[in-house]
């Protein structure tokens, strides 16, 4: 079995992230780190590994981004993955969640020329965009059914049986492979990578493509080819000092009133 699993290079959470000139989000002088949810994804595809290892599965792990976005890959092969690629060319920067899912479905395809992908596991949304559109995307253009948002995920030979929750019921689908499969925080905690895994993942196999490699116009990806983009945007204020309200002549609980009553919370 060939499964692929896609991980993002995100920026770090903690770090004061910034846009570049052209409004498009800087990836490159900040830190970044493998998407949180990405890991999940990840988790769900070496689990299935381990519980069939009479079926020789295969799981690469498959970033698009710049440079610095081969650690993405790099974590992947920590927590267990098998090979890594990296599709990287200067011209997907700016690309939106069209061009994305159009350089994915197109690495897939190439990956899948030697040997079939039966699997496609993606996180439930990027950290930094949270879109949770891609996965949809890559479906549609690799022709493949999706079961999306899994909490839970079974595999039985061929077929692939989840459980989604929603607000108002637990939901059960089953797709028969090959398939597009999202997976939720909720499906299973990531394992944290081992030394014996830090120093494997050295001698992992980490193919790196470019545009051409996969064959995609690169007219067709971009901030120009995009259809959103941002125009404009302003820096967040810094925080002021909060007020502080004193009861030293029991009159504490009006102005605290008064001011939850100001800002219209009562």
């Amino acid at each position: 079995m060939n499964i692929v699993v896609l991980v993002k290079y995100v920026p770090d959470a903690t770090a004061d992230r910034r846009f570049e000139q052209d409004f498009t989000v800087d990836r490159v002088e900040i830190d970044g780190l493998l998407s949180e949810l990405d890991e999940y994804a990840v988790e769900q595809a070496l689990q299935l590994k381990e519980k069939r290892p009479d079926d020789e599965i295969e799981v690469t792990a498959l970033t698009v981004g710049p440079e610095k976005a081969l650690d993405a890959v790099r974590k992947a092969l920590q927590m267990g993955a098998d090979k890594g690629v990296h599709v990287v060319d200067d011209a997907i920067a700016g690309s939106d969640y069209l061009g994305t899912s159009l350089v994915l479905a197109k690495a897939i395809e190439k990956l899948g020329a030697e040997k079939p992908v039966d699997l496609v596991i993606t996180g439930m949304a990027s950290t930094d965009a949270s879109g949770s559109v891609v996965p949809v995307m890559l479906a549609e253009r690799l022709n493949l059914p999706q079961v999306t948002l899994a909490s839970v995920v079974e595999t039985q030979g061929d077929q692939v049986r989840i459980k989604r929750d929603t607000d108002a019921a637990t939901e059960v689908v089953g797709a028969t492979m090959p398939l597009v499969l999202s997976v939720t925080d909720q499906s299973g905690e990531a394992r944290y990578p081992s030394f014996k895994g830090i120093m494997a993942a050295k001698k992992k196999p980490l193919e790196t493509l470019s545009l051409s490699d996969i064959g995609v116009d690169a007219g067709q990806v971009g901030l120009e080819a995009a259809y959103t983009a941002v125009e404009d945007a302003t820096a967040r204020p810094p925080r002021t000092a909060g007020e502080i309200v004193k009861d030293e002549d029991g009159s504490g609980a009006q102005a605290l009133g008064d001011f939850l009553a100001s800002k219209k919370f009562i």
